[in-house]
């Protein structure tokens, strides 16, 4: 069996093969079990095995529904905005200082260069945290379980990302910006160092924001911001699309989207699944093989 494997995926990368493999396995296994002759009457069912939507355990799949757009998880609360006003003003303080003491110095090239660097690794940033959720944990892991859940049935109701609030959408990354990034503003002052803490950190908590305009059509955004779309400033609706489609394992970068062609082509990630598979025997989801909990449910409501 291993060489008739070997042969079918002769032509494709060593980490598909891999994969692919498996699944052939599991696949083979299956058929024979189904037909064995020790049983006049295979009861086919006990090898059918129903996953779970993205997040949920086996009994809340039997009663998880697509969420209305109506559906008041998805409005945001004064708590909600307190968190975003508190992040947004970490970062503006961050932006702030480094002005002005570039200004005192009248040295603004490398504060400049600074921002622009946050801006890409931010971008990359997002890409290693959305691939880390998007693939590992579930609802009840530790500090990052609710964050995990809502990643990972954003990928069976995508479209509810745009109907989230503001500050519903932004409050879970503000607040990390707060605690992470305050502090620094407290005893930081080198201009460059601001510079890059302001925009990465910035760019970090409004990530979210750029992924729910990703998912907008483009008759309901601002012309500035499919504007910004379109030069590839912000991660484009069309790219952004093929996150959403089988094998569901790129483009996962959601600031600019620059790191993703990168990322991609050098399959960056499948490395580092195959490296945490063989050093710690974790699975991702990506290697699933798709089924229809993977597949995006629309709503009629969604329009």
């Amino acid at each position: 069996m291993s060489i008739l494997i070997q042969q079918k995926y002769i032509h494709k990368s060593p980490v598909q093969n891999f994969r692919n493999a498996q699944l052939t396995h599991i696949a083979t296994q299956v058929r024979c079990a189904a037909t064995s002759p020790t049983e006049s009457t295979p009861n086919l069912s006990r090898f059918v095995v129903e996953p779970a939507p993205l997040g949920l355990t086996p009994v809340q799949v039997k009663t998880s529904k697509a969420p209305r757009p109506d559906d008041p998880n998805l409005k945001s609360t004064w708590a909600h905005r307190a968190w975003v006003a508190s992040g947004c003003t970490t970062v503006l303080v961050s932006l702030a200082k480094s002005i002005e003491a570039a200004a005192g110095s009248h040295f603004w090239v490398e504060p400049l260069l600074a921002g622009l660097a946050g801006y890409i690794l931010a971008d990359l940033g997002s890409g290693v945290y959305h691939w880390g959720i998007d693939n590992y944990g579930d609802a009840t892991t530790p500090i990052f379980g609710t964050q995990i859940e809502a990643f990972q049935g954003h990928h069976k109701w995508p479209w509810t990302i745009t109907r989230r609030q503001f500050a519903n959408n932004l409050h879970a990354l503000a607040r990390v910006i707060t605690f992470t990034v305050l502090p620094l503003d407290l005893f930081v002052h080198d201009p460059t160092q601001l510079a890059f803490i302001g925009s990465f950190s910035g760019c970090i908590m409004f990530s979210q924001q750029f992924h729910a305009w990703a998912h907008s059509t483009k008759s309901k955004l601002p012309k500035i911001v499919v504007g910004l779309q379109d030069l590839g400033v912000l991660v484009s609706r069309s790219k952004h699309a093929d996150h959403h489609r089988q094998p569901y394992n790129c483009n996962y970068c959601i600031v600019s989207g620059v790191w993703n062609k990168f990322l991609d082509e050098n399959k960056i990630f499948e490395i580092l699944e195959m490296v945490l598979f063989f050093q710690l025997g974790v699975r991702p989801r990506s290697w699933s093989e798709p089924s229809l909990e993977w597949t995006e449910e629309s709503s009629i409501h969604s329009t």
